[in-house]
């Protein structure tokens, strides 16, 4: 059965992304040798050929080259608005759009040490005096 197209990244797209996000623009062979380290050896036609995907969907660009022959790729998205959208996408699709249920589930599946709870602390402190403001 054919996968069917999602408007997000996939995990090899994002991974690309990823590497974009830390330093653009870049070469398909830059971005080839990155994944490498990270532990992901593809082919170098492999890389361009996922790149030219993303060009058509629109999240990176590609640039004329500097110099030599080899064109260089920048991100179109930006790596906030990906993870919105990401997340946004999971809690309709696995919460039936309950960002509590999100958040309760993040609780139970995810050791948080005291300094991890005091950020979480702060950002729904934030999100409340917001709310507040907008009443």
């Amino acid at each position: 059965m054919a996968r069917t197209a999602s408007e997000y990244p996939t995990e090899l797209e994002l991974q690309i992304l990823k590497i974009l996000w830390e330093s653009s623009p870049q070469t398909a062979r830059q971005i080839r040798d990155e994944l490498s380290e990270r532990g992901r050896d593809l082919a170098h036609t492999s890389v361009i050929t996922t790149l030219q995907k993303m060009v058509d969907k629109g999240q990176v660009q590609q640039l004329d080259p500097a110099e030599g022959k080899a064109f260089r790729f920048d991100p179109l998205l930006s790596d906030k608005d990906v993870g919105r959208g990401m997340v946004g996408d999971l809690v309709e699709r696995v919460f039936d759009g309950s960002a509590e249920a999100l958040m309760l589930s993040l609780f139970e599946a995810k050791d948080l040490d005291e300094s991890a709870i005091r950020r979480l602390r702060a950002a729904f402190n934030q999100k409340l005096k917001d709310l507040s403001k907008d009443e």
